[in-house]
């Protein structure tokens, strides 16, 4: 892709890229947001135009966007990108999947907004958290095994093809399911036979109402659940890649080594 000049006018599709434009201090550049972005502060009070798979074509021309962020991930998200596209306006399309895939973006959107330097103090700043984690889980041993639980019904969960793996491993963990797609779909008997030390349940939109795992008969009797290593997170600070991933790291490293990470003094 290449534009005329940096974007000024921009509109994200998908709000973790909201999220990099604001923490690269460009959020006055955001001109509209989807309904589901409503809780960034920055951008609550912008016009909302539509949902991330399915944005109104009309509202996004209205706000005469320069550039369009979109994640590219799911295959119905791109039929509102070619038709943007028909109409004349730059879109670009990421799908990181892990945080060297994340930074490589974030380079991107430095890259088109003309702001290379912001996007490289994200990125540092980034690292630099994750290298805190790091050295505090140093010779911690054994990593315990984890399994994240997407959506309860039908039963979906994180695999090692996306970000979630990469934060479990970063955390001091190992991923559960190996399968190398990002979403894998698997019974209750397939993951009873896991049995993993620590299960995560994220709770979100993909996920709204969770029911607590004790009261699911058969995965009561996990290991996990019998010694209430459960922890239960936010959907977009796990599974949304950006500047928050990082974040996601210390909080799930916090979970399975609280007293290393508690005498370890993060920055």
């Amino acid at each position: 892709m290449r534009l005329e000049a940096p974007a000024r006018r921009i509109v994200a599709l998908y709000g973790a890229f909201n999220e990099i434009l604001v923490e690269m201090g460009l959020g006055g550049r955001i001109v509209a947001r989807t309904v589901a972005d409503e809780d960034l502060p920055e951008v609550a009070a912008l016009p909302a135009i539509g949902t991330h798979m399915r944005p109104n074509l009309e509202m996004v021309l209205g706000v005469k966007p320069d550039l369009v962020l979109q994640m590219s991930a799911r295959a119905g998200a791109s039929e509102p990108v070619e038709a943007l596209r028909r109409h004349g306006v730059p879109v670009a399309e990421f799908n990181p999947g892990s945080f060297a895939e994340l930074f490589a973006t974030i380079q991107a959107v430095g890259t088109l907004t003309g702001e290379p330097e912001a996007a490289g103090a994200l990125v540092a700043r980034m690292r630099a958290r994750l290298e805190g984690v790091a050295r505090c889980l140093d010779g911690a041993g054994a990593r315990p095994k984890v399994f994240f639980e997407v959506r309860a019904q039908p039963l979906l969960a994180a695999g090692a093809g996306g970000i979630v793996d990469d934060v479990i491993r970063r955390a001091g963990g190992a991923n559960a399911v190996s399968e190398a797609q990002r979403l894998v779909r698997l019974g209750e008997e397939a993951l009873y036979g896991l049995d993993p030390d620590v299960y995560v349940v994220q709770r979100g939109p993909m996920n709204e109402a969770p029911q607590p795992l004790d009261r699911r008969p058969l995965l009561a009797a996990l290991r996990a659940v019998r010694q209430g290593r459960v922890l239960e997170v936010d959907e977009r600070l796990f599974s949304r890649p950006g500047p928050r991933s990082a974040l996601a790291v210390e909080a799930l490293a916090r979970f399975l080594y609280p007293e290393r990470m508690k005498e370890c003094q993060l920055q």
